[in-house]
């Protein structure tokens, strides 16, 4: 899951180098970090912040396929 959130990430920042991702598997969950440049975080949170719901909604389909538990975090 960490490369397909990197593809989003990545596709949506301008400062690509910048894009720090970390998966941490854990025993209930699998918790994805993310850590973007400032300038780019609001395009990450999006208006309202609808476009990290939509990834996290994305991941929580991609959980279930699975049979796993991911969670999104924004590092500042």
């Amino acid at each position: 899951m960490k490369e397909a959130v990197e593809k989003i990430v990545n596709a949506l920042v301008d400062d690509k180098e910048a894009v720090e991702i970390t998966e941490e598997a854990g025993d209930r969950a699998t918790v994805i970090k993310m850590r973007v440049a400032a300038t780019d975080m609001g395009r990450i949170i999006g208006r309202e912040g609808r476009t990290i719901k939509a990834i996290r909604s994305l991941l929580f389909a991609a959980g279930q396929k699975h049979g796993k538990r991911f969670v999104l975090d924004i590092i500042e």
